[in-house]
Formats: structure tokens, sequence, C-alpha cells
């Protein structure tokens, strides 16, 4: 959605096509059924400017377009590898009803050498001799800030094999590389293996960081100051040194599990993965031991948690931290309130209101009399809370941070048991 949208706000002519008919309807009308910030700007513009449009017909679609961008979702199957049906069907279908060149572009995150298969599916489906590339243009946009990451990009990684789709591909991203924006033209297994390398090296990043701030809670120092203290090195950077409770969302698990099967089954024992993925996996039982130590038993406490998506400015709870740790404190026996400034519809359509876990309509209401404060998402508006009359508000002043959003000498200041992550 936001890669048609953008394309749209760029002067491009865009069609969506989208299965659930609900949202089609939705979209008709300006209404996103996501939450991403500035999307629902865009969507209203090119509606109202004529060139935006949705339908649920891929066979309209390809009648529509010379290029088709394949954004559907690539799950993970349980030995880790991503399920590619729906990429499989799009080429297939495209290949039915085609009857002029097309330019297909992956835009999901694919294993490397999937333009093989997309090519190899046309050529089998095609009716008559009908020209066709396939290219790889793999999308770096962050849940939370898309929009801006598309319009103003680190970089754009393009890979074709043909004059034409080069030609094609360069001309639809003018508008961002005149602005200055490199663009970086490789051959599509190049640019494939671009995307899975980047995700995981980031995650190797988060990962890194907190078995740091592991060390920084046996030693006494801080792995914020530590953090910092690398990042001035131009080599590492700052970004993705924040220590906490692990990442999540839609990306980032199910790319790591991906490489790891695609380093597998050419032979290659991406070790360091693995174990990237096991730091991950093992966040959750820091938090939930940081909270027992504070609490000691959770039967008949009242928690208020803060975050329930998996990062801020997104209503996502895909891989969430929240997806573990309520269940966790529910089986305890304690009573959770929740709140989230986005993502509780998402949230309790999984985990429905019961007699021990409630959602509240504010932040605040979700700490009166509350025995404990866990937080579990670092939104500005938990950032900017008046931690007062927080403080006022709970019946026993203790607070679990799991994203180091706030000052400890701060919080103690103010009456608080304070527990983050990696900090004295």
């Amino acid at each position: 959605l936001v890669t048609g949208v953008c394309f749209s706000h760029l002067g491009n002519e865009v069609l969506i096509v989208e299965k659930v008919p609900e949202k089609v309807e939705l979209l008709r009308k300006g209404i996103s059924p996501i939450y991403e910030p500035g999307l629902d700007e865009l969507l209203r513009e090119g509606l109202e400017e004529n060139r935006l449009s949705f339908t649920t017909s891929l066979r309209e679609g390809i009648s529509f377009s010379e290029v088709i961008f394949i954004c559907v979702g690539t799950p993970s199957l349980p030995d880790g590898s991503a399920d590619l049906s729906q990429v499989e069907e799009v080429a297939r279908l495209t290949a039915l009803n085609m009857d002029s060149y097309r330019l297909l572009v992956e835009k999901s995150t694919v294993p490397v050498n999937t333009h093989q298969l997309v090519k190899k599916t046309v050529q089998r489906y095609l009716r008559k001799e009908v020209p066709f590339d396939v290219a790889s243009n793999p999308e770096f946009l962050r849940e939370g800030s898309a929009v801006s990451d598309f319009l103003n990009p680190d970089r754009i990684v393009v890979g074709v094999e043909s004059s034409r789709a080069k030609e094609i591909m360069e001309e639809l991203y003018r508008p961002l590389t005149d602005r200055g924006f490199p663009l970086l033209v490789t051959d599509p297994a190049t640019a494939e293996l671009i995307k899975h390398a980047s995700n995981s090296f980031l995650a190797m990043k988060i990962s890194f960081i907190n078995m740091i701030a592991d060390l920084c809670e046996r030693t006494g120092a801080d792995v914020t100051l530590v953090a910092e203290g690398m990042g001035y090195d131009r080599r590492i950077g700052r970004e993705f040194l924040r220590a906490g409770i692990g990442y999540g969302g839609s990306c980032f698990p199910k790319d790591v599990k991906a490489f790891i099967k695609i380093a597998q089954d050419h032979g290659v024992d991406f070790a360091l993965l693995r174990e990237v993925e096991k730091i991950n996996a093992g966040r959750i039982e820091v938090l939930m031991e940081k909270i027992l130590k504070a609490l000691w038993t959770l039967r008949d406490k009242r928690i208020a948690v803060w975050g329930l998506s998996f990062k801020p400015n997104t209503d996502d709870i895909r891989e969430a931290p929240s997806l573990k740790v309520i269940p966790r404190l529910l089986e305890k026996g304690a009573t959770v309130v929740a709140y989230d400034p986005q993502a509780m519809d998402n949230f309790r359509s999984v985990f429905p209101e019961g007699d021990r876990l409630h959602y509240a309509t504010d932040m605040y209401s979700a700490v009166k009399s509350a025995e404990a404060l866990i937080l579990l998402t670092e939104w500005e508006e938990f950032a900017r809370a008046d931690l007062k009359k927080v403080r006022e508000l709970m019946s026993l002043p203790i607070l679990i941070d799991g994203r180091n959003v706030y000052d400890p000498a701060e919080l103690k200041e103010l009456g608080f048991e304070y527990f983050s992550i990696g900090r004295p």
C-alpha cells in the first residue's frame, strides 16, 4: 500500500490490487486499513487527483499496467524458509493474462534467485510469445516511518537483466534520484541478497547490544553510555544500538530465519545468525526475571502494561513482546490493564478482554491502582508522560522499563523503584 501510494504521489498512475473486498472499499473512501504516519494524507491526495485507484481484480491490474510490483506476503514456513506461493500466483496469473510487454518487479522480500523462478513460471504459462522482464527492487521501509523512508531513501536498489528494465526503473525513481538519493543498479540475485543481508545485519546489532546490556548489569556499567561510545565510531554508527527486549515485527524475525535457511540450502552454515536468533528469543525471559525480582510474586497483583505494538508509530503486533509477556503475567495470576495508542484493537482480537485482562482508554487510567508498570513499546506519548501523576495514581511505584525510555536518576528522585535494561 505504501509503495503504491507513494508512487502515485510521485506523479504515476497507480492501480493497487487487493484481494480483500472490505479493504478495497475502505481504500476507495480514503481510509487506510493500517496505521502509518503520513499515509492517509497521500492516499487522499492520490484519490482526489485521480492518480490512484483500487481493485480486487488481478486481471484488471495486469491490463492496466506496464510495470507490476509484486508486494505480497512471504511468511515463514516451519523450516524457516519463505512461503512463495503468493509470488508464484502473481507470476502465473500475469502470464495467463498479459498480451504485451510487462515488467514484473519483486518488492516482497524473497530468497536469492527467486527472480529465476518467477521468470520460469511466466515462461511456462504464457499463451503466446510476449516479451517481459523480471526485476528485483527490495523495499527498505520501516513500519512507523514507511512513507518518509520511501520518499527519502538511504538508497534505492534495483536488480535488472535488460537495458529496457533498467531504463523503466530509472525513470520511475527519477523524482528521487534528481533530489540526490542514490540508485544502485545490480543483477537481480544481488538485489535479492542485499535485502536479507541488510535486515540480518541490523538484527545482529540489536542482539549484540542486548548481550552488552547483560554484561553491563553484571559489572555495574551503563549500556546506554557504552552504545554512545561505540556509536561515535563511524564504522559502527549509532543506529540499532539501543538495548531492550529484542526485535519483533513482520521483517526481522522472518528474514533472519529465512537467511539462515537460504545459507543452509547453499551449503553455508550461518551459525552467527542462529545465535542472533537465540539471543533475541531470550530477551523475554530477561524481562520476566526483572518483573519477578521487582514483585516477588505476581498472583493477585494489578499490573499496567504500556505498549502492545512491536514498535512505536504502528498498530502492528506481529512478533511483539506483548504477545509473550502478557500471557506470562496472566499465567502467574496477575491482573493486567493494557494500553497502546494504536494497537489495542489488533491485540484485543487475539486476547479478548476478560476477568483479569482489561484495556484502558488512556495511559493514566491504565496505571490507576497498579502495583507495577511495565513499558514494552517506546511510544513518544509514554516518553512525555507526567511521571509525577503516574506515581500518584499507582498503588506501588514500581516501573519496569523494557526500552530504557526514562532517566534512572529522575525516576529515583520521583520515588519510583525503577528497573531498566543494562543500566545501574
